[in-house]
């Protein structure tokens, strides 16, 4: 995908007030960043933000942290946090970062629950290792998860859903609930909040796929 760069965008990043700028400084003090004990959800690449946004205003008593790579993407997600809708959330935190390092910013059992939602197919065999639901993230992903912690991956590409339930065995996880149709799901899509890219890909009529799972 081919990203406009938006000069701003950096200045704008390090001065905005809910932006960790070292976030491998708070790695083991989340909890004192937020200033209670909630527990910490994440989403690793949150695009322009919709889902986490509306995730945080819906739950009050979760601590939620959305990672962005770009930060051209990430300021549209500011821009938006910024607006009279979701101003006044206070359990919401950005993080400019490759995923790759998730070891460094969180310890080990400090994060509840990490959301992926239409992540990069990366659709060459040869960059298979870098797709979010590869054993080689679910490894980075169980470093940092509670015991009971999950991992909630939503796509409309069903080859890389079709991947990544074969990781997640491969990996060893528990696979607790999967769907090839989201929407027509009545029990997971319950409290179902939809992100740009699934709003727009079940408008034109693809079914959504989504899984749920656990380390072992």
């Amino acid at each position: 995908m081919r990203l406009r760069n938006i000069p701003r965008a950096e200045g704008t990043i390090q001065s905005h007030h809910d932006v960790i700028k070292r976030p491998e400084d708070q790695r083991g003090c989340w909890k004192q960043v937020f200033g209670n004990k909630n527990p910490v959800h994440i989403e690793i690449g949150m695009g322009k933000g919709r889902f986490i946004l509306n995730m945080a205003k819906k739950y009050p008593n979760i601590n939620f942290i959305g990672i962005e790579r770009y930060s051209s993407v990430l300021l549209r997600a500011i821009e938006k946090y910024d607006t009279q809708e979701f101003h006044d959330l206070k359990n919401i935190r950005f993080v400019c970062m490759d995923a790759r390092n998730i070891g460094d910013v969180f310890t080990e059992g400090e994060v509840k629950k990490i959301y992926l939602n239409f992540s990069d197919p990366w659709p060459k065999a040869r960059h298979a290792k870098r797709r979010l639901t590869s054993v080689e993230f679910l490894k980075r992903y169980e470093s940092v998860l509670a015991p009971d912690g999950v991992v909630e991956f939503k796509t409309d590409n069903t080859g890389l859903f079709n991947f990544s339930l074969e990781q997640v065995r491969e990996a060893g996880w528990v696979l607790r609930a999967f769907t090839y149709d989201l929407h027509r799901h009545v029990e997971m899509n319950k409290g179902n909040i939809m992100t740009e890219y699934e709003e727009k890909f079940s408008s034109r009529g693809n079914p959504i796929n989504k899984l749920i799972a656990a380390r072992r």
